[in-house]
């Protein structure tokens, strides 16, 4: 399994190219890819989406949310926020989905970083 974030999905599905277009192809030919929760959340919230994306975006698993999860959430974007590293809140939530299910990420926003060097994430 490999998870995608919404600026890798949405790089996919406008037709753009890249490593990570390369990989969610991958993933999607392998029936490979899951989302984190937030990402469809975001993915969904787009209101002029059209609906055979819509739809497509509906039949990719998505991750659970475990037990404690908001816990643990909560103290990874502490780590972070204490050593002055940006860490917003869906960023913080898509890492945790991740971390809690052992996936990487596929990704082309910088913030991820943070959460790689400090809190297990693996960036695709």
């Amino acid at each position: 399994m490999i998870a995608a974030d919404s600026s890798s999905l949405i790089a996919y599905f406008s037709g753009n190219s890249g490593k990570d277009v390369d990989l969610i192809e991958l993933a999607l030919e392998t029936q490979s890819l899951v989302l984190p929760p937030v990402v469809l959340c975001e993915m969904l919230s787009d209101a002029t989406m059209p609906a055979n994306m819509r739809h497509s975006l509906l039949l990719i698993p998505v991750l659970p949310i475990f037990d404690r999860y908001w816990e643990r959430a909560g103290k990874i974007r502490a780590t972070l926020i204490s050593k002055k590293k940006r860490a917003r809140l869906a960023d913080t939530l898509i890492s945790q989905s991740c971390i809690d299910s052992k996936v990487s990420l596929i990704t082309r926003d910088s913030d991820f970083r943070h959460f790689a060097m400090y809190c297990d994430l693996i960036i695709a």
